[in-house]
């Protein structure tokens, strides 16, 4: 298990206090691994009175200033399916990083991230660190470390085959801003 503990230098999108509802694209797992997902998050929702939620990697967060369809539209022309190597099961005292699966970054990922970027016309200092979230939760360490050593995953990659563009709370720190997110729009990447 990776000592995820600390994020990197860089990592994840840096919002100041203050609310707002920008415009995350995610990248959605290709069946049968969006199954699996599915499940497992289901599975610790339940247990742990969570939110559930839909099994993504963030890509980009932006101010909301460019139209969804149209990002998604150009990132389509650029991108098929999209394959991620697995590293391990991590965790973090941060609420959206509470127990994830870290991804490895790859230059498929970079340039649809780049694309992305582009055709938002965004400056956000969103940094990409591709991982997918298993758990939503405030936990004590000693709790996350245990759960993180006995989730075992069936994956040492995962194909993405969709887009998603979510509108979402930012920050993200509680199950009510999880449950209002909306996605605005969807489309899945040509073979």
């Amino acid at each position: 298990m990776l000592d995820c503990r600390k994020p990197r230098a860089g990592s994840g999108a840096r919002f100041s206090s203050m609310k707002r509802t920008p415009i995350a694209y995610w990248l959605i797992p290709a069946e049968p691994a969006r199954t699996f997902f599915v499940k497992v998050i289901g599975d610790l929702a339940r247990r742990y009175n969570a939110p559930i939620f839909e099994p993504h990697a963030t890509i980009h967060v932006d101010s909301d200033r460019a139209d969804a369809e149209e990002v998604i539209a150009k990132a389509l022309r650029c991108c098929g399916p999209i394959e991620v190597k697995v590293l391990d099961v991590c965790h973090t005292g941060e609420f959206t990083k509470t127990l994830f699966v870290q991804l490895a970054l790859n230059k498929q990922l970079q340039r649809l991230n780049r694309i992305i970027r582009g055709a938002a016309q965004n400056s956000s200092s969103y940094q990409l660190d591709p991982h997918m979230s298993l758990l939503y939760k405030k936990m004590s360490i000693v709790s996350r470390q245990e759960l993180a050593r006995s989730i075992r995953l069936l994956f040492s990659e995962i194909t993405f085959d969709s887009i998603k563009a979510v509108r979402c709370a930012s920050p993200t720190r509680n199950r009510a801003d999880v449950e209002a997110w909306r996605v605005v729009a969807a489309k899945s990447l040509p073979e």
